[in-house]
């Protein structure tokens, strides 16, 4: 995978999919795309609160197809780049773009003790939205994008940061880049 230009890094909130891809990005001294900023962006330019927007995109299809078209075009724009976001290896997939597709997981409550830590919420309240937002965003991707989250066959790479820091999962993921 030696000559691949473009990283996908997906994963669960809370996974640690921000904190991997700054320090790959620092690492490689490659570009950065963020799904979430491309989303933010796309709400921006339709003149609604994100809020409004994210509901908006659970009953309109439309707008994860023209988030997923923008992606692909800054990935291939902004090669060599990390690109970050939930569906972004499937992205990759879908659009037959020569990327290494990591997938970073963690156990539920490792994950909202994390979120919590991050926004400064009780664990039990992260745990409470990020299950809300979880089957939100499980139910818009089967409608909107026939995609089951928890399918990680596109995957190339699925790292466990529960068990490792980022500084390890970062050296998984530049092992499995360097591969022939």
């Amino acid at each position: 995978m030696a000559s691949v230009q473009i990283i996908t890094i997906s994963g669960l909130a809370g996974s640690g999919t921000t904190t991997v891809c700054d320090r790959l990005c620092a690492r490689l001294g490659w570009a950065y795309v963020n799904a979430g900023a491309v989303f933010r962006k796309l709400a921006q330019e339709a003149g609604v609160s994100l809020a409004e927007f994210g509901q908006r995109a659970e009953a309109d299809g439309c707008i994860d197809r023209q988030l997923d078209e923008r992606l692909v075009e800054q990935a291939r724009a902004s090669a060599p780049v990390v690109v970050e976001g939930r569906l972004t290896g499937w992205m990759a997939q879908r659009h037959h773009l020569p990327a290494l597709k990591v997938w970073l997981q963690a156990a539920l409550a490792v994950r909202a003790e994390r979120v919590g830590q991050r926004e400064g919420k009780p664990v039990a309240q992260a745990l409470a939205e990020t299950r809300q937002r979880e089957a939100s965003e499980a139910q818009r991707y089967a409608a909107h994008h026939q995609i089951a989250i928890s399918d990680l066959s596109v995957y190339d790479l699925v790292v466990d940061t529960e068990c490792c820091d980022p500084q390890a999962a970062c050296a998984y993921i530049l092992a499995r880049l360097d591969q022939p």
